[in-house]
C-alpha cells in the first residue's frame, strides 16, 4: 500500500477514471490513514527497499544527514510514502512541496532558508521546476549554500546564504527531462516498478484489515488482477468492491463479489475501462485494426487527442494491445484476442471496417 498524495497531478485529463494513477481529493484523505510508516512494512519494491535500507542505515551510523535522493516512476507507486519513511527513518522533520509550486529562485531560497538541520525536502515533479530555481538547487544540494541577489542591475551583489545540511527527496514520473547536472547531485538515485498481481494481493489485505473490510484470498487476486500493477488503484478498486459488497452482499468480498462489482464499474478483467476499450474497439472496428494516425482514432473515440495519447495510450502499449509505428496506431493480435475478435487477414471478404466485427 504504496501511494503518493502531494500536491495536484500534472493534470485533469485523468480526473474521475477508477484506473487513474494519479491521487485525488478522497485517495489523499484514506492514504493518509492507509500508508506504511517504515521500510518493514512497505510492500513491494524489494531492490529500491534493500538498497535504500542500506543508504539510510550508514547515514544513521555516521551520524549525518542520508545523500539525496532521486525516486522515478509511474504515479501511484510509492514515491511520496517513501519519502515519509525516509524521513521517520533518519528520525526528522519532513517539508512537502513540488515543482510547479516553484517557479521562481525567490520561492525556493525561502524554503531552502528556512529548513531545519536533517529535514527531509520532498520535492515532488521535480522535473517541473523552473529553470532558475533547479540552478539555485545545484548548489544547495552540494555545498549546502545558495546566493541570494539583493538590487538590480549592474550594482546588484550576491549575498551567500548558508544552509543547514538536510536531505532532498526528488520525485519525477518522467526521469528523462531532468537534465544531468540535476540528476548527478543525488547520492542514490532508485527507479520504481509496477507491482506484480502476488505484491498487490498483499497490499490488498493489509489495506482490507486497516479498513476493517473482510476479503477472501480469491477475490483479493480478483481485485489486484485488474489494478494495472498500481497499489493506488487496488485500494481505490478495493474500497468500490467495500461498497458493492456492502449494499448487494453481506459485506464478504469474494472472487464472485469482486467480479461483478467491477463489472458495474465498467473494469474489466484485464483492468481496462470505459475509454480504453472505446479506443480499442475504435481502432478495430473502424480501421480494421490499423495503421491509423492519433488524431483520426480521437475523433473516433470522442476524446482530445492529448486524452488518448497520454491517458489511454500508455496502458494499452504496455499490456501489448496497441502499437505506436511510423505509420500511426496498430492493435497487435492480443487486441484482437481481448475484444473476441478476428483480424481481417483470417477472414473471407468484406470491406476492411466490416471484417473487424465479425466475433470469434
Amino acid at each position: 500500500m504504496n501511494w503518493d498524495d502531494t500536491a495536484p497531478p500534472a493534470d485533469d485529463t485523468e480526473g474521475g477514471r477508477l484506473v487513474a494513477a494519479a491521487a485525488d481529493g478522497d485517495d489523499q484523505a484514506v492514504e493518509a490513514a492507509l500508508r506504511p510508516k517504515s521500510l518493514a512494512e512497505f510492500v513491494g519494491q524489494e531492490r529500491v527497499r534493500e538498497q535504500l535500507d542500506l543508504v539510510l542505515k550508514a547515514a544513521r551510523q555516521r551520524g549525518a544527514t542520508a545523500d539525496h535522493v532521486l525516486l522515478s516512476g509511474a504515479p501511484g507507486l510509492g514515491k511520496t510514502t517513501l519519502s515519509m519513511i525516509i524521513a521517520a527513518e533518519m528520525e526528522a522533520p519532513i517539508r512537502i512541496t513540488s515543482g510547479p509550486a516553484i517557479q521562481h529562485a525567490g520561492d525556493l531560497a525561502a524554503i531552502l532558508s528556512s529548513l531545519q538541520e536533517g529535514e527531509v525536502l520532498f520535492l515532488d515533479e521535480i522535473h517541473r521546476m523552473s529553470r532558475p530555481a533547479e540552478e539555485m538547487l545545484y548548489m544547495a544540494m552540494e555545498d549546502f549554500r545558495v546566493d541570494v541577489i539583493v538590487g538590480k542591475g549592474p550594482g546588484a551583489t550576491a549575498i551567500p546564504l548558508e544552509l543547514p545540511p538536510f536531505t532532498l527527496v526528488g520525485a519525477t514520473t518522467r526521469a528523462g527531462l531532468l537534465p544531468p547536472p540535476l540528476r548527478d547531485r543525488f547520492g542514490f538515485t532508485a527507479h520504481m516498478e509496477f507491482y506484480e498481481p502476488a505484491e498487490l494481493e498483499r497490499v490488498i489485505h493489509r489495506s482490507a484489515e486497516l479498513l476493517d473490510v473482510t476479503i477472501d484470498t480469491d477475490g483479493a487476486a480478483e481485485i489486484a488482477g485488474r489494478s494495472r500493477g498500481t497499489p493506488r488503484i487496488a485500494n481505490r478498486l478495493l474500497r468500490r468492491v467495500r461498497d458493492y459488497a456492502q449494499v448487494k452482499a453481506d459485506g464478504f468480498i469474494t472472487q464472485e463479489i469482486a467480479a461483478a462489482a467491477l463489472r458495474v464499474y465498467e473494469v474489466d478483467a484485464r483492468g481496462l475501462d470505459r475509454l480504453d476499450r472505446a479506443v480499442l474497439e475504435a481502432l478495430l472496428k473502424l480501421f480494421a485494426g490499423g495503421p491509423v494516425g492519433l488524431s483520426t482514432l480521437a475523433v473516433a473515440v470522442g476524446e482530445e487527442r492529448e486524452t488518448v495519447e497520454e491517458v489511454a495510450e500508455p496502458f494499452l502499449v504496455r499490456e501489448g494491445l496497441l502499437a505506436r509505428t511510423p505509420r500511426g496506431r496498430v492493435a497487435t493480435p492480443a487486441a484482437w484476442a481481448h475484444l473476441g475478435l478476428v483480424p481481417p487477414q483470417t477472414q473471407g471478404s468484406g470491406t476492411a471496417g466490416q471484417q473487424g466485427l465479425f466475433r470469434a
